[in-house]
């Protein structure tokens, strides 16, 4: 009995990564959002609009393993996407600014985030709106997240600093 293969739609999001779509034999429509930076979103989209995700489920490095091991994926594939990561030099996330980050309530000049990093912090999206080139007086928030702009290992790192500061 021959299995049939859904077709996967990829779409190179420049300075983000690639997202890998898919509809599944029931109809669903899904997708990864694999960011350069090496983390993953599996995305839900909405039935009524295929263009609204339902749901978004943000995975760290481990949860994507495991995942991967629970779905069977083939550790080819995952080495071909981190070397498709890191093919340019800069990349462009978006990174929240957690509960238990100590840069939450500091400036982004008393955080020295771009000193620390080499990142720059280009937007940072409070709510609904969105503060686009924040100056160095601006205050970093709990449940902010901040769209930032550097080298992969230089997000990386300011992931780990908007976590736990």
């Amino acid at each position: 009995m021959a299995t049939a293969v859904s077709e996967v739609e990829e779409t190179q999001l420049p300075g983000v990564g690639v997202r890998y779509d898919f509809v599944t034999s029931e109809g669903d429509r899904i997708g990864v959002l694999a960011h350069r930076t090496g983390r993953r979103e599996l995305l839900v989209y909405d039935t009524a609009d295929p263009d609204a995700c339902r749901n978004v489920v943000r995975l760290g490095a481990d949860d994507t393993h495991t995942l991967a091991e629970l779905l069977g994926t083939s550790q080819v594939s995952e080495r071909l996407s981190e070397l498709q990561q890191h093919i340019e030099g800069l990349t462009i996330d978006w990174l929240p600014v957690e509960a238990n980050s100590a840069c939450a309530g500091r400036t982004l000049r008393e955080a020295a985030l771009r000193t620390e990093t080499g990142v720059s912090i280009v937007a940072v999206v409070r709510g609904e709106e969105t503060i686009a080139a924040p100056s160095g007086d601006f205050a970093l928030q709990r449940g902010d997240t901040a769209v930032a702009v550097g080298t992969p290992e230089g997000i990386k790192e300011l992931f780990r600093l908007l976590q736990q500061g």
